[in-house]
């Protein structure tokens, strides 16, 4: 397999690791939005975070919220992004969660696509009957 981030998980590909532990390895990205955004991967390799097993996802989110933490206290930033692309936009086919300090007025606007509304309440509920039935057992 082929992976950078399986490579940076392995010590081959160098890397400014701010986490490392059993369960996961955090590092700065290479292209930050701000200096200090880290990405978040987890030690085995998934693609994506339904691939995750369900076992994994509560001691990998863990990693991530002591990172988001550790962003905060030790930039002074206000707050954090905390996000992950789920293959669209996934640059690589690793699950990584971004961790993105942020400030009042850094520059960042929120979403970076449009919203679109339901056309109607009907169409709402057809959509949420949709996702629980997806949902369902």
């Amino acid at each position: 397999m082929d992976c950078v981030f399986c490579a940076v998980v392995a010590g081959t590909e160098p890397a400014h690791r701010v986490l490392d532990d059993d369960v996961a390895v955090a590092f700065l990205d290479r292209r930050p939005l701000f200096p200090g955004h880290v990405l978040v991967v987890p030690r085995d390799h998934h693609p994506t975070l339904t691939d995750l097993p369900p076992a994994a996802v509560g001691p990998f989110f863990l990693r991530v919220r002591r990172v988001a933490a550790a962003v905060e206290l030790g930039l002074g930033a206000a707050g954090t992004f905390v996000a992950a692309n789920n293959r669209v936009s996934q640059s690589v086919p690793h699950l990584h969660v971004h961790v993105v300090p942020r400030n009042p007025k850094d520059g960042l606007r929120g979403f970076f696509w449009p919203r679109r509304a339901y056309t109607d309440e009907a169409d709402a509920a057809l959509v949420a009957s949709r996702l629980r039935a997806a949902l369902a057992p």
